[in-house]
């Protein structure tokens, strides 16, 4: 068992060191972004599926409540937590209607969508995108290494260097607490 375990780690190491040299850009360009999002009033729309809704409102939560100091809250809504909209537009509607139609709800220009998708090919998810950039919304994504939809569809896509979803999980809060303590920080 102690082999197995070093080799998971060893095999992290090796996806950290490729995320520092290859996503820096796109996550300073997000950060920019996020920070100018908050100093004009608006919110963070995170939204996800399976452990990207977990990593969804891991993040709000730092956002809303506290990352590492005591602040004032920043603006921050996890789409996925509502389980009443949730079933009733996947009932009345579809499931690739929950996270759109709550973004018509809900989003305002100043607003930024943070689509998390491992996959970065979930229907609901790209739906939201869509939708919000037919209202002009800006849109950051966490997304696996692969060219995916949704890195396609979005103004920032940060890939992360794995195939593999537990890797590119641990890689995305890895990501979303760093933008926490950098919001923080700003603020």
């Amino acid at each position: 068992m102690e082999n197995e375990f070093n080799k998971y780690i060893d095999e992290c190491s090796i996806n950290l060191k490729d995320l520092k040299l290859n996503i820096f850009p796109q996550l300073e360009e997000a950060i920019i972004n996020i920070n100018k999002c908050f100093s004009l009033g608006g919110k963070i729309i995170f939204f996800g599926n399976g452990g990207s809704a977990s990593d969804s409102q891991h993040i709000c939560a730092e956002f809303v409540g506290r990352y590492k100091k005591d602040r004032a809250p920043l603006a921050a809504i996890a789409l996925n937590t509502d389980t009443s909209i949730l079933t009733s537009v996947a009932n009345d509607m579809g499931y690739e209607q929950v996270f759109e139609r709550q973004v018509q709800a809900l989003a305002k220009k100043e607003d930024i969508l943070f689509a998390i998708s491992t996959s970065g090919e979930s229907k609901n998810v790209i739906n939201a995108v869509k939708i919000g950039t037919d209202m002009g919304l800006f849109s950051i994504s966490l997304t696996g290494m692969k060219e995916s939809t949704l890195s396609k569809l979005s103004n920032i896509s940060i890939n992360v260097p794995s195939h593999k979803v537990n890797h590119i999980q641990e890689m995305h809060i890895i990501i979303g607490h760093f933008i926490c303590e950098m919001a923080e920080k700003h603020f």
